[in-house]
């Protein structure tokens, strides 16, 4: 932010108090609105750091990209090892994705079993669950349920009352954007952004021109 405070100075020759900084890192109604009441002071210090964090990360990735390129080349037969990038970002990120993927690919369906119950009270039913949950082992989920049924009666220690409000739908950043694509659209969010944006805004067009319809038919059939 410090090139475009010199180049301000230049022109407006503002004073230093007179010159304040908004940070926000979506480009949301709710960010740029906080960003904008809570602002501050530029920090000549973080924008050095900023500045030394990308020399390095461009001298390394120049370093190890050259390194890694080199040292796989020949050493597997169906890697492609025209270039194999390196960067102080991405690579550690990559790290975790191999790792979730592991995980994923590794992981084991283990069955278990749930207690529940319904209970009846001047014709108001409530519905009950263990409050550990789930139940790994059969042999102690029927325990617990034999026991259970040795009663006909429940006394209710405690009540509790909470009020929730459902706020309105905020305006959606680019990573909420991708993941509801994924969940509700099923667009494959390991495509490139070009293909995310375009199989998006096909989805979006045939939504609108269905709403299109249902209008106009709601106006015919309205209509006198």
């Amino acid at each position: 932010c410090f090139e475009v405070i010199d180049a301000i100075k230049e022109v407006n020759r503002l004073k230093d108090d007179q010159i304040f900084r908004a940070k926000f890192s979506a480009i949301t109604d709710v960010d740029i609105k906080k960003a904008f009441n809570t602002l501050g002071k530029p920090n000549e210090n973080e924008s050095l750091a900023v500045d030394a964090r990308q020399n390095l990360d461009l001298r390394l990735g120049c370093a190890f990209t050259r390194f890694q390129t080199k040292y796989f080349q020949g050493k597997y037969g169906d890697l492609d090892s025209t270039l194999i990038s390196y960067g102080p970002c991405q690579t550690p990120t990559l790290g975790f994705c191999v790792e979730r993927h592991d995980i994923i690919q590794t992981f084991t369906p283990e069955p278990y079993w749930v207690v529940e119950m319904s209970i009846t009270a001047e014709n108001f039913e409530v519905h009950l669950t263990y409050s550990r949950g789930r139940i790994f082992d059969q042999q102690c989920g029927h325990v617990l349920l034999l026991l259970i049924k040795q009663y006909s009666e429940a006394i209710v220690q405690s009540v509790k009352y909470s009020t929730q409000k459902k706020q309105r739908p905020q305006a959606m950043n680019t990573v909420e954007m991708l993941r509801q694509a994924s969940s509700g659209l099923g667009i494959d969010p390991r495509l490139p952004c070009r293909l995310q944006r375009d199989s998006i805004l096909l989805v979006t067009s045939a939504i609108l021109e269905q709403r299109l319809i249902l209008i106009l038919l709601t106006l015919i059939y309205r209509g006198p």
